[in-house]
């Protein structure tokens, strides 16, 4: 409630007024100013695609060069609109491409440039599986209208699993818990004891 609703809300009458008709005029009175200043603030609401008509939302996209995927809900529609300058900004850094995805609510994501055993322009987006299954037009939209022209993208699954590692020692002595990870090598880790 904005301060002239609160304003208008807040006006009393003194008590010999404080009923019958004056109390009448007064509410009717407050209920056509509430309404005027709807009739005033109406334009202004139309700038703004989170809250803006349905057919308003759809000259703003044209105007930002958003289009409407099939099958997008009007509430994630509403939102592209709204950050499309925000995430233009944005799209030529990862840190920004990383935020893009953060603003359209699909997560948690990576990318990884220029890997080895791995072509240069391909970028590497790295996401769960049920990220993928979500938003699947959404990602491609997104790599699409705010990827680098002359990189490929190529989707990773990851997950992540919780596991324990125990530590301990054996009378004073240096011990080694050797542990493969993915088949990729061993990696170790040395926990001195103390007595």
């Amino acid at each position: 409630m904005n301060d002239f609703l609160k304003r208008l809300a807040g006006i009393v009458l003194p008590s010999w007024m404080n009923s019958g008709e004056p109390l009448t005029l007064l509410k009717s009175t407050q209920r056509l100013w509430s309404e005027v200043w709807g009739w005033i603030t109406w334009p202004l609401q139309q700038f703004d695609p989170l809250t803006c008509n349905e057919s308003l939302l759809s000259l703003i996209a044209w105007d930002r060069d958003i289009s409407r995927f099939n099958g997008e809900p009007l509430a994630l529609f509403r939102r592209r609109v709204a950050y499309a300058f925000v995430n233009a900004a944005d799209s030529g850094s990862v840190e920004g491409f990383i935020n893009i995805f953060d603003r359209l609510g699909i997560g948690y994501v990576e990318l990884l440039e220029r890997q080895p055993d791995i072509d240069w322009d391909v970028i590497l987006v790295r996401v769960t599986d049920s990220q993928i299954a979500d938003n699947t037009a959404l990602m491609i939209q997104i790599i699409r209208q705010y990827g680098r022209t002359c990189r490929r993208y190529q989707f990773e699954v990851i997950t992540s699993e919780t596991f324990t590692i125990r530590a301990g020692w054996d009378q004073g002595e240096y011990v080694v818990y050797p542990a493969a990870i993915n088949g990729t090598g061993a990696a170790s880790a040395t926990f001195s004891a103390t007595l």
